[in-house]
């Protein structure tokens, strides 16, 4: 085998995610499927509306001549 520098033998973090969710690899899916949900489900609820007035969205610097 070849030693590649992106790939030391650990899996990180998904790896690690993914051997210890219960079941075989199509329950294991859905219980991905579930998760991700969930994580997009909360920062678009709760995580970006709290951070959308700490952004300079609408600080413009553009001068009318």
């Amino acid at each position: 085998m070849i030693p590649v520098p992106w790939c030391d033998g650990r899996d990180g973090m998904y790896g690690w995610i993914w051997r210890h969710l219960p079941g075989n690899a199509w329950v294991r899916a859905l219980i991905s499927l579930v998760l991700v949900l969930a994580v997009v489900y909360v920062l678009f609820q709760y995580v970006f509306p709290w951070a959308e007035p700490l952004l300079p969205f609408n600080d413009v610097t553009v001068d009318d001549q």
